[in-house]
């Protein structure tokens, strides 16, 4: 991108009260920014009114160094692009939506965003131990099977997903809700690193921009955007998940989830989203084999199960080489209180104290808050 229309998209970003709603207008009247700029008081104000007009002739503060440290941004890494609306790498299926964002940043491969399958997958910040299972092994299976997992670079749910489709040896793509200078949360700057190598990062935010509340539910219209599908793994029934399986549905996208246990808070989003249409899943292979067709010719999907079956409740048991034991098998997949299981179990405090410890060790029961226990499915 030549310079001069660089810095013309970055002051049009930039301008207060120029939202991408009225920059969109500004474009469709006088084509790129530069000649937007160009235009008398009189023609803007025609399109966005008297006041935008004057804030567009006003060059904004902190304009130049925006420039500046954009330009040392874009060439300190040789995978990092600025695409705008008039740039023809522009994601097609984003111009779609109802409000397609200005300008994204992108750091790592493009063809992430022109993968034949791309599925997002979403959830609590806070899972319970056996959702961040299911979403590591749904995001694998599916990776492995062909698809690119997107997410939202967020902890718990998001942070897992991502995390699955590395481990396959997938693709991955993280829309983040700051700029690609300011990777959130500070603990996913190493996975941000790996997706970068391995997929790609996207923000529409200007760099500098901080993690400003407002701008994670924002930024979900472009996670379910760009995607086939939407996946829910776990969610309350308050949260910014249900937002991107809202603005999916309203985007013409498949809308997946996955039920849980009915005595648990974060299953009642999911389940609410069933209630309403949205496809029960129990294994990776009822979301392939909803989106075949849109699949990489090579993969097949036969293999998708992510390394075990569903129970009665549809949560995904691991391959257990631990059968006959007792304890797991009283335990359940349900969170479970100490007092609960001895009854169930028989065995007195202190033995069941120390082999709750070696399983929990063994990677096979999480301990929650509250003296709470729950078995993990393993791959």
């Amino acid at each position: 991108m030549p310079d001069a229309e660089l810095e013309a998209w970055l002051r049009l970003k930039l301008t207060p009260g120029v939202g991408d709603a009225s920059a969109r207008k500004l474009l469709a009247a006088f084509g790129l920014p530069p000649a937007i700029f160009a235009q008398p008081r009189a023609a803007l104000a025609a399109v966005v009114g008297p006041t935008l007009a004057e804030r567009l002739l006003t060059e904004p503060e902190g304009w130049r160094e925006l420039c500046e440290q954009t330009r040392r941004w874009l060439a300190g890494a040789t995978r990092r692009q600025l695409l705008t609306l008039g740039d023809p790498d522009y994601p097609a299926e984003l111009l779609q939506i109802e409000d397609p964002p200005l300008l994204l940043h992108l750091e790592g491969n493009p063809a992430a965003l022109r993968h034949p399958l791309r599925l997002a997958m979403v959830g609590s910040r806070n899972p319970t131990a056996q959702g961040a299972d299911h979403a590591r092994q749904f995001a694998r299976a599916l990776a492995e099977a062909g698809a690119c997992i997107v997410s939202g670079l967020a902890l718990g749910i998001d942070g897992a997903a991502h995390e699955g489709a590395l481990e396959a040896g997938g693709c991955t793509l993280a829309v983040v809700g700051t700029g690609l200078d300011q990777i959130y949360p500070k603990k996913h700057q190493a996975l941000a690193q790996r997706i970068a190598a391995q997929g790609a990062l996207i923000s529409e935010y200007l760099l500098g921009t901080p993690p400003l509340a407002a701008n994670f539910p924002k930024r979900n219209r472009i996670i379910s955007g760009l995607s086939q599908g939407v996946l829910v793994v776990e969610a309350a029934l308050q949260s910014g998940s249900l937002i991107t399986a809202r603005q999916a549905a309203e985007q013409g996208r498949e809308v997946f989830a996955i039920p849980g246990s009915i005595h648990s808070p974060q299953s009642r989003g999911c389940h609410a989203l069933i209630r309403q249409g949205a496809k029960l899943v129990e294994s990776a292979a009822d979301i392939l084999e909803e989106l075949r067709d849109q699949l990489p010719s090579a993969a097949t999907g036969q293999e998708s199960e992510p390394n075990g079956t569903a129970d009665q409740q549809g949560t995904v048991q691991g391959k257990d080489p631990l059968p006959d034991d007792a304890l797991l098998r009283v335990l359940g997949f349900e969170p479970c209180g100490l007092d609960a299981l001895q009854a169930r179990c028989g065995l007195d405090l202190p033995t069941l104290q120390a082999r709750l410890l070696e399983l929990e060790f063994d990677g096979w029961v999480a301990r929650l808050p509250g003296g709470i226990y729950q078995r993990r499915a393993r791959s």
